[in-house]
């Protein structure tokens, strides 16, 4: 396994924005040259149809169901309960199955475009687990997240490692969202022998493990490593590699995370009222810089203290600029610790590279960490920054996320030494 001093922060430097960075590139694309967004196997290969009103094929269809459909001059473009930089959709969802009644034992690529579960290899005495957790047997489902790098980086460039992991937090954020609606139990798992999976998935350089999700009893149970070589079907109609890219997840696949004790998350939503808020979640386009209430502010960061079921640990901290919140002063806060006062709108607007939408807000919120594992410490924040969208939706509030920031700037604003990973704005 690779082995290298160089830290995910080497590469999290390499791809950082400023306005000078901006101004002399700024990255158009042809849109007619957009790679495929969706992956599907041959039609000859075995196939399960999901039906909604079964348990286990809900849960599974929820975790990255298309939830609408928008039709433009040129075609149109579908959108699911995970959101993704640009709308792009790198990651890809395989969902290990055993022992659940009415579906063969096996690996299975959930081909969202058609809502079905696809089965690519069937399960003997092998399976996942040998390369997640060895030495159990997970009876119910193994969820495997994937990014087809190129869906990002055919627009986003180097930066798409970041853009990559963070859709990747986000993908994990719907099967959490799934999984409660089901009242069901997981644990996220970020290290694990990536690159042997990667290679017996046949994976090639085009797609890369990201992450795990466990759903089910883990029983005491030697399950030796895949047989035979996954066959492999590419998740774009064209590829172009990356090597910055490449390198990146090589070196910081191996980058291990603090350990913690798993605890489940409690949340008290009205079933009913999330799932809608599940399948009606958007990014919203503009604010019409109208006020939010405190105690609705503090629903949403209560939503980002609940614990996140996993063994992996990189502390984020979350920094909040208020513009518009009724009863507060206006500044940059650290949980609800007033840094400075201020209305500090214009300049957050000018940080995340002139959006509207950062200015315009209620609250702008900035993710930083001195992270162990870049990998996991990227997906944190992406997973965090789906609760945002949860809680605030539930709430009638709208969410919008921000990739883009001129990185060194707003870690001077933020007064911090720590690296700004993500943000989030949220507003009416």
């Amino acid at each position: 396994m690779l082995q290298s001093k160089i830290s995910g922060k080497a590469y999290h430097d390499a791809t950082k924005h400023s306005y000078l960075s901006v101004q002399l590139d700024p990255n158009y694309v042809d849109a007619s040259t957009q790679p495929a967004a969706f992956k599907a196997y041959p039609k000859f290969y075995r196939r399960v149809k999901l039906d909604v009103n079964n348990p286990i094929h809900s849960f599974i269809w929820l975790t990255s169901a298309i939830t609408l459909e928008k039709m433009y001059k040129n075609g149109s473009e579908k959108l699911r309960v995970n959101p993704s930089a640009g709308a792009l959709y790198p990651t890809e969802l395989y969902v290990q199955v055993r022992g659940i009644q009415g579906i063969v034992d096996g690996i299975y690529h959930l081909e969202v475009e058609n809502n079905c579960l696809t089965l690519i290899y069937e399960l003997i005495d092998d399976g996942l687990e040998s390369y997640i957790i060895p030495g159990k047997s997970i009876k119910g489902c193994i969820f495997l997240i994937s990014c087809v790098y190129y869906r990002s980086s055919w627009k986003y460039q180097d930066r798409s490692i970041r853009y990559c992991l963070l859709d990747s937090g986000h993908h994990l954020g719907a099967i959490a969202a799934s999984a409660y609606l089901h009242d069901t139990a997981i644990q996220l798992i970020f290290d694990f022998d990536k690159f042997a999976l990667n290679r017996d998935l046949g994976f090639e350089n085009k797609e890369l493990t990201t992450a795990c999700v466990i759903s089910g009893e883990a029983q005491e149970k030697q399950i030796r490593r895949l047989r035979l070589k996954v066959p492999f079907v590419c998740g774009t109609d064209y590829f172009e590699a990356n090597q910055f890219i490449e390198e990146a997840y090589q070196i910081t696949s191996v980058q291990k995370s603090h350990q913690q004790k798993i605890e489940q998350p409690i949340f008290n939503f009205d079933k009913d009222k999330f799932y809608q808020t599940v399948w009606n979640r958007r990014s919203s386009r503009r604010f019409r810089k109208q006020y939010i209430s405190w105690e609705d502010y503090l629903y949403i960061l209560q939503q980002l203290e609940q614990p996140i079921p996993t063994d992996s640990f990189e502390e984020i901290e979350i920094y909040s600029i208020v513009h518009r919140i009724e009863g507060i002063s206006p500044g940059l806060y650290k949980s609800t610790h007033l840094v400075k006062a201020g209305d500090f709108s214009e300049k957050i607007g000018y940080l995340c590279v002139n959006q509207a939408i950062a200015r315009d807000g209620a609250v702008a919120l900035f993710f930083v960490s001195n992270y162990t594992s870049y990998q996991t410490a990227m997906q944190l924040a992406g997973f965090l920054g789906h609760r945002v969208y949860l809680g605030s939706n539930y709430l009638g509030i709208q969410c919008s996320a921000i990739g883009a920031f001129y990185d060194d700037e707003t870690q001077r604003f933020l007064e911090t030494t720590k690296d700004v990973l993500y943000a989030t704005t949220i507003g009416i």
